[in-house]
């Protein structure tokens, strides 16, 4: 993942503006040391005899139309690590497994379907991939990879955003880790087959723009954007709002900014948070609490913050797993059923270690239990 250590320092584009959101200079709280509930992936349990997903990580979850859980995972395959052996070794991307067990009852999370198939089976990908070649749009494509996904009750359809990946290495070991061409994306009615929409958020050719990575959440009429740039590089964290039935309709989003007095909606967005951020995960809980959780890539450890509010102010980070329990780690996804109850916020975290020369030698995905 390139990380270096060095301290996070960030900040908001107008510190002590009244009404801004939590600054990223304050100093991170101290390490929870969130539980390890399981492993949820891999060549060795059932993931891979009932549905062929060994190698796999991201797993975020979200609530589904009909009120259980999927759980989206990146790059896919039926050996323990993307290498193999053997080749070729099933690639897939994005694929999805099902689950209607809290993640807090004893035995945590337990798979009991996956998309696309009836019963066991392979689990095969959502929607088109490039894999190394063409994408659905004619473009160059190396695979796709979602962001996160949301439903919708009143028309039973489900929506995830993802990202077209140029290239998995654009900028050198110092430099981000990847360069995603473009943010996209797609729909399904039915729960299993998702359909990419001509809809692309570009990136820069120089990697910087901050709308590339989502995650969403619903509150009310409205749901709420949050994103960050491709590659886990330092940059802006982006805040934007949408009404539900209006998400195909780009200059329908709102952002949140400052305008030199105040905060306020319908504005060029202002970064609300500056550091160098994996993967976001939003969640609101069900007594109102939201929570945002990353991979703090200066610090190599999953971070939480809570606000009362999508545009109120984010606490300074907790820490909530650290690279000493799970090295290669990255992710760190809110589970949707989480509580403020004590050891009741469940993290889907990846797992990806190499030796010196690039050999995989873990890739899968986990579960953890901390507190907000």
């Amino acid at each position: 993942m390139n990380m270096r250590r060095r301290t996070l320092i960030g900040r908001l584009a107008a510190a002590g503006a009244a009404g801004m959101l939590g600054s990223a200079l304050a100093a991170p709280g101290p390490a929870q040391a969130a539980a390890w509930r399981k492993r949820l992936t891999g060549a060795d349990l059932d993931t891979n005899r009932r549905w062929q997903v060994a190698g796999t990580d991201l797993g975020i979850p979200y609530v589904l139309e009909n009120g259980s859980i999927g759980y989206l995972f990146g790059d896919t395959f039926n050996t323990p690590w993307p290498e193999g052996p053997p080749l070729p070794n099933d690639w897939r991307s994005p694929v999805m497994l099902r689950s209607n067990i809290h993640p807090g009852a004893p035995g945590g999370v337990v798979f009991d379907s996956a998309a696309r198939v009836a019963g066991n089976g392979r689990a095969p990908e959502l929607m088109h991939n490039g894999h190394h070649g063409i994408g659905i749009d004619g473009l160059p494509e190396v695979t796709v990879i979602p962001n996160d996904g949301i439903s919708f009750p009143e028309t039973g359809r489900q929506l995830i955003s993802y990202m077209s990946i140029e290239n998995w290495n654009s900028a050198g070991p110092a430099g981000p880790d990847w360069k995603s061409r473009y943010a996209g994306l797609a729909y399904s009615d039915n729960g299993n087959d998702f359909v990419r929409t001509p809809l692309k958020w570009w990136n820069t050719a120089d990697n910087k723009d901050p709308f590339q990575m989502w995650t969403m959440q619903r509150d009310g009429e409205y749901v709420y954007v949050f994103s960050v740039r491709s590659g886990r590089q330092h940059g802006p964290m982006m805040l934007r709002r949408v009404r539900w039935d209006r998400l195909f309709y780009p200059e329908s989003y709102e952002g949140w900014g400052w305008n030199g007095a105040n905060w306020g909606w319908g504005r060029p967005c202002t970064p609300i948070l500056t550091g160098r951020f994996g993967e976001p995960s939003v969640r609101r809980l069900a007594d109102g609490t939201w929570v945002m959780s990353y991979l703090n890539c200066a610090t190599g450890c999953i971070v939480t913050r809570t606000a009362t509010g999508p545009d109120r102010v984010w606490t300074a980070e907790k820490i909530q797993v650290t690279s000493w329990q799970e090295p290669g780690l990255y992710g760190g996804f809110v589970h949707p059923w989480s509580s403020r109850a004590a050891n009741d916020l469940h993290l889907l975290v990846s797992k990806w270690t190499r030796t010196p020369d690039g050999r995989s030698t873990a890739y899968h995905v986990s579960q953890f239990a901390g507190s907000v």
